[in-house]
């Protein structure tokens, strides 16, 4: 049950902070564009998942532990505004 939750915990915070970078990062108003919005969640939940696994692997902490839920919504806000800055 832990991991069902994890991935659907990462992908509601990926998806979350990806989209929120996507549509408040400043950039020009041409529109909304559904693709690149969910690929920008898309991309916050691979790397919320990819900075929980690989903070386990590491050892730098255990599942369930709060520095891993820092992680990942540092590493998803940072994945989505990183994709906002360069597709805008």
């Amino acid at each position: 049950m832990g991991v069902r939750m994890g991935f659907l915990a990462f992908l509601l915070i990926g998806g979350v902070s990806g989209a929120c970078a996507w549509i408040f990062y400043p950039g020009r108003a041409s529109g909304p564009k559904p693709r690149k919005l969910f690929l920008a969640s898309f991309l916050g939940f691979i790397a919320a998942a990819t900075s929980s696994y690989a903070g386990q692997y590491t050892g730098f902490f255990q599942s369930g532990q709060m520095l891993e839920w820092l992680s990942a919504i540092f590493a998803s806000c940072l994945a989505g505004c990183m994709f906002a800055a360069f597709t805008k």
